[in-house]
């Protein structure tokens, strides 16, 4: 255990550091070409989103679940260590990269229409401009997530982590000198060849470079990779069934996503849109990625160990073990980003009008976070036992019910029964509606698979947390109406913005933190541990 606290203090740091860069990353680019009411940001967002989301699914998805049980059994099983089956498997990987980018570049326009057909002809034109820019990224995003995990099946997890520090470095310089030299511009008219391509440059060169980084971390994993294109008898019957699920998963996944991005359009320009929705995303992911993924990567390889031996205990002990850890975290911050939404919205948005806008969005997805991070550890366990089936389908209950929801919103929007000021929130809400049961769903089947789970402690625990954070968001909310609420100094200004919102939140987790020591819940001292392993020198 002390290797995997290692690992966990490794990944948490550098993913905080890398998250960390991530928002001030956003916060310039939120100067640069605004947030609500912004058709430039909506515009620069489905761009460069258009790569993000094939990366998102597929290190998430193909890479993480089909690669890592492979290697794993290579490293393990293979008199070479694996060198063979991951120089055919990496040779084989860049050539489908290479594929899939040249026929989303020339796809390009079809691609625009399909997330964008609601904007304006020159909000369309914009978008189209910069995504040859940013399309490109699809193959260095998929090199990046391809390395890192062969990295993270050998141990060498810190890497995967620390590397997107540097995209975030350069793209904030990038921001900066655009800022500089046109200061913010929010309109989708008026844009120069050199605009676009300083904007989209800037957000390509940084995957380059964060990818290409990888690659100076081979020797410390033992590896001796090579081009081979001698694929037979590497499995790939096996991992094409396995791969075949995956690749449906990301096909409902684009299409959901191309649903809510399409229809969210129409507000684009009056009210909170594309751009929202990702910078929303992007705070609400972060305690994830933080906590979520920080713990759960080393526990997955683990996973994939206990798998591969036949231990079902050691899986069921390993999920309860992180959904335990995972809780008694998340439900604290939950409580703390509730009460602190309006001010740390106030980062991404020029007014305190605006700020309100984005924080409502921020809620709507807020309502999902908890099954969302529990959810990671039946995903990974699904994995770990080489099923992609059974995810599969759970995902597609799930972005059944996100198309759903975002054409409801639609409808509703048309029947003039939703303003266009609510259509965002109502997307964001019906994606955490479809968390929700994808996560129940996910329970289930899981527990079809290898019998009982033994999480009942785990879920007990949890609703002792959601008790003792009830009574510390009250003291958090009194905080913010103290301050002034939405009229108060913590949203006047970016900066206070900031400023108020640690202020609140941090308020929140000592009351929260407190009520747990004061009632000596059991699970307090797990998660001290867990802070213990993450600080230098543990």
């Amino acid at each position: 255990m002390a290797g995997l606290g290692r690992a966990s203090a490794t990944v948490a740091a550098g993913t905080m550091a890398s998250r960390i860069t991530g928002l001030i990353r956003n916060i310039v680019l939120t100067v640069a070409v605004g947030t609500v009411g912004a058709k430039a940001a909506d515009s620069f967002a489905i761009a460069n989103q258009l790569p993000n989301s094939v990366f998102a699914l597929i290190s998430s998805g193909l890479l993480a679940g089909v690669i890592v049980p492979q290697i794993v059994k290579a490293v393990k099983t293979h008199d070479d260590r694996g060198d063979a089956f991951v120089s055919k498997l990496l040779t084989l990987g860049v050539l489908a990269l290479l594929f899939v980018t040249a026929v989303a570049v020339v796809a390009a326009p079809v691609l625009v229409e399909i997330y964008a057909g609601e904007f304006t002809d020159e909000a369309k034109s914009l978008t189209l401009a910069l995504a040859y820019w940013c399309l490109p990224q699809l193959l260095f995003y998929g090199l990046y997530a391809l390395v890192g995990e062969i990295l993270n099946a050998n141990r060498v997890f810190g890497p995967f982590a620390w590397s997107p520090i540097v995209n975030n470095v350069i793209s904030i310089a990038g921001f900066g000198v655009f800022i500089a030299l046109f200061g913010t511009y929010e309109a989708a008219t008026g844009w120069t060849t050199g605009m676009i391509a300083l904007m989209g440059g800037t957000a390509t060169l940084g995957i380059v470079v964060q990818a290409g980084i990888l690659f100076l971390f081979w020797r410390r994993a033992g590896l001796h990779v090579r081009p081979d294109f001698r694929w037979r008898g590497i499995g790939l019957r096996q991992i094409g069934r396995l791969a075949g699920w995956t690749f449906l998963m990301v096909v409902v996944g684009q299409v959901a996503g191309a649903f809510q991005v399409n229809i969210v359009g129409a507000a684009s320009g009056p009210a909170a849109a594309g751009a929202t929705l990702q910078n929303a995303w992007l705070l609400f992911m972060l305690p994830f990625s933080v906590i979520v993924l920080s713990l759960g990567t080393p526990y997955y390889t683990k996973l994939s160990e206990h798998v591969a031996e036949g231990r079902t205990d050691a899986v069921t002990a390993d999920l309860s073990s992180l959904t335990r850890t995972v809780g008694i975290f998340m439900v604290g911050i939950l409580a703390a980003m509730a009460v602190a939404a309006v001010p740390l919205s106030r980062l991404f948005t020029p007014t305190p009008e605006k700020a309100v806008a984005f924080a409502l969005v921020l809620a709507a997805y807020l309502v999902a976070l908890l099954p969302l991070s529990f959810q990671f550890g039946l995903q990974r366990t699904f994995y770990a036992l080489k099923d992609t089936r059974t995810p599969f389908f759970y995902t597609l209950v799930q972005a059944v019910l996100v198309i759903a929801t975002a054409v409801t919103a639609s409808a509703l929007l048309s029947a003039g029964i939703l303003p266009v000021t609510w259509l965002a929130v109502a997307i964001a809400l019906g994606q955490s509606v479809a968390n929700i049961v994808q996560f129940a769903l996910a329970l289930l089947l899981l527990r079809r698979r290898i019998g009982p789970l033994g999480l009942g402690d785990a879920f007990r625990g949890i609703l002792r947390f959601l008790l003792a954070a009830i009574p510390a968001a009250a003291a958090g909310w009194g905080l913010f109406i103290l301050f002034g609420g939405v009229d108060g100094w913590a949203v006047s200004e970016r900066l206070l913005g900031f400023v108020g919102a640690a202020l609140i939140g941090g308020v929140t987790l000592l009351v929260y933190g407190g009520i747990l020591a004061l009632f000596r819940t059991p699970e307090l001292g797990v998660a001290f541990r867990a802070v213990r392993r993450f600080l230098p020198g543990r």
